[in-house]
């Protein structure tokens, strides 16, 4: 028995409660439950896992006991690193007290060598002094002069214990200065010492630089012997110890002048002596130094007195006080001055100010220009006026001269490339001007990739100003300065596709055509054409080092221009490798290939700059370059066989790999690729044979194919319209239009009818009268009905291109030739073609198509054929708006117009809604007063009230419309009509109407392009 069947009285299955069943039994059940086989795998796999979790648990544990010891020894070192950091804050501090302590030392040292050089001016006046008073002791009696001379010795004597303190205290200050040599970085001295070199002053010959005036330098070199030792004229300066020795010399030589008085003076000194009240007058060096002083305090009061184009006449003022004032705040404060001398100053007035400032900068010197001119430079560069920014960027080109070379391509390259960003046009020209004199004065080529980055952000500029300095100037100075022309080859073909790359597709639908297509964005239009004309200028560049390697010049017909065939054979035997001349077939066309089949339909202009592109090359290498090299690139890349027979076995496998190799591939490049190869390759005037043939051959081999339209029908079409935007190719293209037109074969005239519409844009009248209009009438003739209908759109687009009246006639003449059909298709075709001339063409034409749509109208289909009503009614309703927004006359309004507005609105059903309502508006305001009248005649017939209460927004228009008695119809040629409403609201509105009319027509002009 189990213990089950002996535990009778209670549902082990099922407890209520813990207290339901003992807890042995509970356990005893437990145990007989674990007791199967599958219990006993889950309970060893439950044991295996516990041990692992448990062994994972353990090396947790280690982990977290590792990351512990890692999170002290990391606690450790910031500790560390903290305190070391709180050290270097104090020894930082510490320094800067030094620094400032040796400063205020620097400035009482340089007080009292100004003390001295004064002191020693005046011993000088003294001995001068001394020297004309013994002059004048010579004529008085014998005991007078023994008297005079016993004072004048002792007047020398304490004279030379002057010179003694003096010399001991120059021997101090020199000492101190040494001190400060070495404890700091050497200083230059500007205000009052000059600069410290070579143990020498520096005298720049003025008074604040310790130079001496030219009367004392020459006093004391006539107080010597006649070979005098000091010569100011042959040593540009000395140190101020010889000095103090010249005036010790000079001393002695008055003393034995004194002592010898009774022998004559030399002729040299008698010239110099000056009479007594000579001691009287100012020193010259401090009347100098004061001269400067005063005007310097007055310039700043006198500038804003002066009138404006007076100004620049105080220039050589500031720059004399500038140069020459001992205080750097000053020269601060004046060479703000002279940077806003004009408030908004013209080019002739910044011309002016910054000549001023590049003398100022040659007689300063490079310091001096980078501590005190700089700065104001770099603090007008974000000036409100775009005047005072310019005059920043033209001293950059100008003054970097006068810096050393590190500056130029650190600060004046960050305040050019700051200005780069300017709003201003003129400020970014100026920019990339002056980059261009900057580049060959610096010293290494290390920031090239910096400045090839900014020539390319200018050559992108939004601004056609700033492209065309940028490709003129810096362009070549870049590339003369780097002599890197391949890398600036590579980055200019990545930035023209990565620019069209990035532009979101034409379609969303993955693998059709227009998925391969880019929808180009103003800007991004602009970029691509700003670099592929940086390309075309980059071309003769490429030439020139293609040149200068070439393999073998002697075999080329003229080394400066062609390459000969066997020049080319030589380079396809692949003995010597050719770089740059491969990189144009191999980089450059392949490229070019690529953003071509990114371009629509509609990018013309990129596609007529590619085409020049290729134009110059052929001209640039000539036709043997053109025939075997660019002819078999472009012929593979339109899916056609070409010759290799001059490409190395290297180089044919990637041009090969440039042929479609899908259907929508070759779409794309029929419709992309096939017009650089018409008009690009083979339209070089040396190809104009081959061109013609090339056309006749894809014409025919289109116009055969038992498909109509083909394939390729409409990208070819559009390949040959691109061909007749280059004018010389019109003979060229109309004669083979006259063999297709005269041609038997019904394709071949379709298309000739096509190419014959989109030819129309590029021609003039005289080739419109004596080409395209008789070709069309002969097309129009024609039995087959596509033929005709094809020559109808084509006549149309005559009709919008030209006015004169000749042409207009033989239009009119053909259209009735085709309404006269009376097929309900050749009438829609002609009210479509017309419609599209009405804003372009004449009054005469215009009429004629309002005439016709009112006599249409007066003709309706049967009821029965609601379709054909429904169409026509819609190209009758675009032709009424489109012609409402013309300037119509009165009578043409009154007999025509409004007429055949109330024929149409008599079949409501056929008329589109929105049609109908423009149809309302038009009667409104086209009837004026009438208006009531015509629409109770039309009663709720036409429910005229509803669509034009709810447009307008006027209550009760037509209110009594409904309880109105019906009156006899008024005619519309009433001739009491009332006045229109004003001419800017009703021309306001045609616009209006004629914007509608051109998106309801929008999706009918597509469905007929669309093969």
């Amino acid at each position: 028995m189990t213990f089950y069947e002996e535990v009778t009285d209670q549902n082990l299955d099922v407890w209520e409660s813990s207290a339901c069943v003992p807890d042995a039994l509970r356990h005893y059940y437990y145990q007989y439950i674990s007791s199967t086989a599958e219990a006993a795998e889950e309970k060893i796999a439950m044991l295996r896992e516990n041990d692992s979790i448990l062994k994972e648990n353990s090396k947790l544990r280690e982990e977290k006991l590792s990351l512990l010891r890692n999170k002290d020894l990391a606690e450790g070192q910031i500790l560390t690193l903290t305190r070391s950091l709180e050290t270097l804050h104090k020894d930082l501090k510490d320094k800067e007290i030094l620094v400032r302590n040796l400063k205020q030392s620097l400035e009482h040292q340089r007080n009292e060598l100004n003390d001295c050089r004064a002191e020693i001016t005046s011993l000088k006046m003294c001995i001068e002094g001394s020297r004309s008073g013994k002059s004048l002791l010579a004529v008085d009696s014998e005991h007078m002069q023994s008297e005079s001379t016993e004072s004048y010795k002792e007047e020398i004597k304490l004279l030379k214990k002057e010179l003694e303190i003096l010399k001991a205290r120059e021997l101090a200050f020199t000492e101190s200065l040494e001190s400060i040599g070495h404890d700091t970085e050497p200083i230059e001295m500007k205000d009052g010492v000059g600069f410290i070199k070579n143990n020498t002053v520096e005298q720049t010959g003025d008074v604040d630089s310790g130079v001496l005036e030219p009367e004392v330098a020459q006093l004391l070199a006539n107080q010597t012997s006649n070979d005098s030792s000091y010569k100011p004229e042959a040593e540009s300066g000395g140190t101020l110890k010889n000095s103090l020795d010249d005036n010790s010399i000079g001393v002695e030589s008055a003393e034995n002048v004194i002592k010898h008085d009774v022998e004559p003076l030399p002729e040299d000194n008698r010239v110099l002596l000056r009479s007594k009240s000579l001691g009287s007058e100012p020193l010259p060096e401090k009347m100098g130094l004061e001269t400067i002083q005063i005007l310097s305090d007055a310039l700043p009061k006198i500038v804003p007195y002066v009138l404006i184009n007076h100004r620049e006449e105080l220039l050589p003022l500031i720059m004399c006080a500038i140069e020459r004032h001992p205080e750097s705040s000053m020269r601060d404060s004046l060479t703000h001055t002279l940077f806003n001398l004009i408030k908004r100053p013209d080019e002739q007035q910044r011309r002016i100010i910054m000549d001023a400032c590049v003398t100022l900068a040659k007689n300063v010197g490079q310091m001096r220009t980078e501590i005190e001119l700089l700065p104001q430079c770099w603090e007008q560069i974000n000036h409100l006026y775009e005047e005072r920014r310019l005059l920043v960027a033209q001293s950059c080109g100008e003054l970097a001269e006068f810096v050393r070379p590190e500056i130029r391509d650190s600060l004046i390259l960050s305040i050019i490339q700051q200005l780069m960003e300017d709003s201003a046009t003129v400020v970014r020209e100026a920019a990339a001007r002056n980059l261009a004199l900057l580049l060959p004065l610096f010293p290494n080529t290390d920031k090239y990739f910096k400045v090839e980055e900014m020539m390319f952000q200018l050559a992108c500029d939004p601004s056609g100003v700033v492209v065309e300095t940028t490709i003129k100037e810096l362009v070549p100075a870049l590339l003369k300065w780097g002599n890197k022309l391949e890398n600036v080859l590579q980055v200019l073909l990545s930035h023209v596709l990565s620019s069209a790359q990035r532009c979101p597709p034409l379609s969303g639908v993955e693998g059709s055509l227009e998925s391969h297509l880019r929808v180009l964005g103003e800007r991004e239009r602009w970029n691509i054409d700003v670099l592929l004309r940086l390309l075309a200028e980059l071309l003769p560049f490429v030439h020139q080092k293609v040149v200068e390697t070439c393999l073998s010049p002697s075999s080329s017909v003229n080394a400066g221009m062609m390459f000969s065939t066997a020049l080319l054979e030589q380079y396809a035997r692949g003995d010597v490798k050719w770089p740059v001349f491969e990189w144009m077939h191999i980089h450059c066309f392949p490229h070019l290939i690529q953003l071509a089949s990114l371009l629509s339909q509609k990018e013309d202009s990129l596609r007529n700059r590619i085409t020049k592109f290729l134009l110059n090359v052929s001209k640039h290498f000539g036709d043997d370059y053109l025939t075997h090299i660019m002819l078999p690139v472009f012929l593979v890349a339109v899916g056609d066989d070409a010759d290799f027979t001059f490409f190395p076995s290297t180089v044919q496998s990637k041009i090969r790999g440039l042929r479609p190799r899908t259907a929508v591939a070759e779409r794309l490049v029929t419709m992309c690729i096939l017009p650089l190869l018409l008009a690009g390759v083979l339209g070089s005037p040396s190809k104009h044979k081959q061109l013609t043939e090339y056309l006749q051959n894809l014409l025919l081999k289109n116009a055969m194919q038992e498909v109509q339209p083909t394939k390729l029908h409409t990208e070819i079409v559009n390949s040959i319209r691109f061909l007749c935007t280059f004018e010389e190719h019109h003979d060229m293209i109309f004669n083979i239009l006259w063999e297709m037109v005269a041609n038997n074969n019904t394709n071949m005239k379709v298309i000739a009818a096509n190419l014959l519409k989109v030819s129309v844009p590029y021609i003039d009248a005289k080739k419109a009268s004596t080409h395209v209009v008789p070709a069309l009438i002969t097309l129009g003739s024609d039995q087959n009905l596509n033929v005709k209908y094809a020559s109808i759109d084509a006549f149309g687009a005559v009709a919008e291109h030209f006015k004169n009246d000749m042409i207009v006639d033989k239009i009119r003449v053909q259209m009735d030739a085709f309404l006269e059909d009376g097929s309900h298709e050749a009438t829609i075709a002609v009210v479509r073609a017309l419609v599209v001339a009405v804003p372009h063409t004449t009054e005469k034409l215009r009429d004629y198509l309002l005439s016709k749509i009112f006599q249409l109208t007066n003709t309706p289909l049967p009821s029965s054929d609601v379709v054909r009503r429904r169409e026509r009614a819609n190209a009758f309703c675009e032709s009424i708006r489109a012609l409402d927004a013309t300037d119509l006359s009165a009578a043409s309004v009154r007999d025509l117009l409004l007429p055949a507005i109330q024929n149409l609105l008599k079949d409501p059903d056929a008329l589109d809604p929105a049609h109908k309502e423009a149809l309302e508006i038009i009667l409104k305001e086209r009837a004026g007063g009438a208006f009531e009248a015509i629409s109770k005649v039309m009663g709720a017939h036409l429910g005229l009230a509803s669509s034009v209460t709810s447009f307008f927004g006027e209550s009760g228009l037509l209110g009594k419309k409904e309880t109105a008695d019906h009156l006899p119809p008024e005619p519309i040629e009433s001739p009491k009509p009332s006045l229109p409403p004003p001419a800017e609201d009703t021309t306001f509105r045609r616009i209006m109407r004629g914007g509608f009319t051109d998106m309801l027509r929008g999706k009918t002009k597509n469905s007929e392009e669309t093969p």
